[in-house]
This record gives C-alpha cells, structure tokens and sequence, in this order.
C-alpha cells in the first residue's frame, strides 16, 4: 500500500495517488471525506500485477479520513499521515493531510 502526493503549484489541489496490493480481488475504491464515502467516486484500476491503482485531484490545506473497500472489506492504508478514532464505524480510519 501506498500514497503518493504531488502538489500543483498553479491549482489548489493535490494530485493524490493511492496504490494497494490485492492481487486476488476483484475490485477495489478509496473511499473518504473527499469523495463523500462513495465507492464509486473512488475507483481504483487493477494493474497486470495485481496492484490497484488511482489518481485523484484533492483539495489542499486539509485533512481527511479515508479507507480502502477492497471486495467489500474495510482496509486501512498503513502509511497514512495518522490514524482517527470514527465512532460511527467503530474503528480508525487512515488520515490524508494535503
């Protein structure tokens, strides 16, 4: 798993890359506060070595939760900024900071 973060000088976002292994899944989404939670917004593209991968233009100068959806099962990614306590979920998301 993965993030890579690329700041535009020009805009104010940052293009985000998420990239998690799942080699034997069938589908995979980012889900988080940046895209409403929604799985469909957060498509990520399986890659010929079972990687699934997306890039994401996000709005700089905040934080937010996220996780990823990976056939249905909730993944936190392990090199997220920080971890935040949901009581909704009644676990931690990853935390993105841009």
């Amino acid at each position: 798993m993965s993030i890579k973060k690329q700041f535009i000088k020009t805009k104010p976002v940052c293009k985000v890359t998420f990239s998690v292994e799942a080699k034997e899944a069938i589908q995979a989404s980012v889900i988080g506060d940046f895209n409403n939670w929604n799985p469909e917004e957060g498509t990520l593209n399986k890659l010929k070595n079972g990687t699934f991968k997306g890039v994401f233009n996000i709005c700089k100068d905040a934080s937010y939760e996220f996780k990823y959806v990976i056939d249905g099962t909730f993944v936190n990614e392990t090199e997220s900024d920080s971890f935040q306590w949901n009581e909704f979920a009644g676990n931690e998301n990853g935390v993105l900071t841009v």
